[in-house]
């Protein structure tokens, strides 16, 4: 009974993992188009939701930050959506600034694909 609650319920309870932190997939709203990957913790799913622009916990660092602060690409929240077990979030954002998600100044964080060449694996970029 307990799985259905959780997969079937209206209560939001979040999966945090053993560092206190959930997987968030973010996305253009407009085009679907994944921007990037980056992890919340409780403070940062807060924040984003009562602020409605995202802001994350930046595992590299050690610090909450709301993306966009030093950037201009503030990320305004349309919508937060959890998966059926509760450990990985969805959020559909309208990009601000020029709409570059990522730090490389690319509009998304996955601009490379890994092709095969003679039994080795290398990455080739895609043209934004």
């Amino acid at each position: 009974m307990g799985d259905y609650l959780l997969e079937e319920g209206k209560h939001f309870t979040p999966k945090f993992d053993a560092n206190n932190l959930i997987v968030c997939v973010t996305i253009e709203h407009a085009t679907r188009e994944v921007l990037m990957v980056a992890y919340m913790n409780e403070e940062a799913l807060n924040k984003t939701l009562e602020t409605g622009f995202a802001h994350y916990w930046s595992r590299s660092r050690a610090a909450l930050w709301r993306k966009g602060d030093t950037s201009g690409q503030v990320q305004k929240v349309v919508s937060l959506s959890v998966d059926c077990d509760q450990d990985a979030l969805l959020l559909s954002v309208v990009p601000g600034g020029d709409g570059k998600a990522c730090h490389t100044g690319r509009k998304s964080c996955f601009y490379r694909v890994i092709k095969s060449t003679s039994g080795a694996y290398e990455l080739t970029v895609l043209e934004d």
